[in-house]
């Protein structure tokens, strides 16, 4: 009994000793808006731009079509896509040659939607399931 009265006096003075050392700490609510104001760039919108007018034309639309997918939704992914992502797609987009390239990043696209689907972050393919 004399034991837990020393350890429980010995706890209340450490705990008024740290009192006085305590810092405060205000957070606030932040955005998503905010937050991916900041982790888009100039050259990052630049891609996005790129890869969206690619998905524009007529008969990459079409494709999209014939694959099952909704261009719209193609294009809301397209913008919901890192930097580092932008990058890597309108990186292919330039480096492929001319006319076969388009079926590349579409297919690109394609896998960059599935992949997301299946880790749970979107709900495009109908045949798709969730890990989460």
């Amino acid at each position: 009994m004399i034991f837990v009265k020393r350890f429980f006096t010995a706890f209340l003075a450490a705990s008024i000793l740290f009192t006085g050392s305590i810092q405060t700490v205000q957070a606030a609510m932040i955005s998503a808006e905010q937050v991916a104001e900041s982790t888009v760039t100039n050259e990052g919108n630049q891609n996005r731009a790129l890869i969206v007018a690619a998905l524009s034309r007529e008969d990459v639309q079409a494709a999209l079509v014939a694959r099952g997918i909704d261009p719209v939704q193609a294009q809301d992914r397209v913008a919901a896509l890192t930097d580092e992502e932008a990058s890597m797609v309108a990186s292919q987009l330039d480096s492929a040659p001319a006319g076969s390239g388009i079926i590349g990043a579409i297919l690109l696209v394609f896998f960059v939607l599935l992949l997301t689907d299946i880790l749970g972050f979107t709900k495009i393919f109908p045949f798709t399931r969730s890990v989460r």
